[in-house]
């Protein structure tokens, strides 16, 4: 086996990692990790080694998830969303109020936040879920997201504030209040 090779298959664990919490579906991030490995071996001129592997696959592992994630869009029912109505009433307004969060800087630093932020994660309807990754965790602008949901600009802020308000919720419950 070349080094190349070896070293591709090394980062195999960290880019699942990166898939699964992309994706929020283990199966998914399986078939978009190989297929990312299966394109860095076949790449290996390309690379040169001009950056660091890990950068490199990470790269390839983000057009991989963002074929998946566009997949997923076209198949996926969009019903889900409305699960998350009853977080406000008819006028728009909490129905209950979150608390404030002492120090959600120092949260960050705790690896035993992210487990419960994945958590989180997975309690959102896809659609919702996939906003969110899409800005914030992959960095796509308003517009990329659209194209790549097949959703208004309007309905992207929609998903997006309405990812953030249940998150904030979930994590004030789940992480914050305990």
């Amino acid at each position: 086996m070349s080094d190349f090779r070896t070293r591709v298959e090394g980062e195999r664990p960290y880019l699942l990692r990166y898939a699964a919490l992309q994706l929020r579906d283990r199966h998914t991030a399986e078939d978009v990790v190989q297929e990312t490995l299966l394109a860095a071996l076949a790449g290996e001129a390309s690379f040169g080694g001009r950056s660091n592997l890990r950068t490199w696959l990470t790269g390839i592992l983000k057009h991989k998830i963002v074929d998946a994630i566009r997949r997923a869009s076209r198949e996926a029912p969009t019903a889900d969303e409305d699960q998350m109505e009853e977080l406000f009433d008819q006028t728009g307004h909490w129905r209950e109020m979150p608390s404030a969060w002492a120090d959600p800087d120092a949260a960050l630093e705790q690896k035993e936040f992210f487990v419960k932020l994945e958590e989180c994660l997975s309690h959102l309807p896809a659609r919702t879920a996939q906003a969110f990754m899409l800005r914030e965790h992959l960095g796509f602008e308003t517009d990329e997201i659209c194209k790549e949901l097949g959703v208004t600009a309007t309905h992207c802020w929609v998903l997006l504030y309405r990812a953030r308000m249940a998150l904030r919720l979930c994590l004030e419950q789940n992480w914050f209040g305990r």
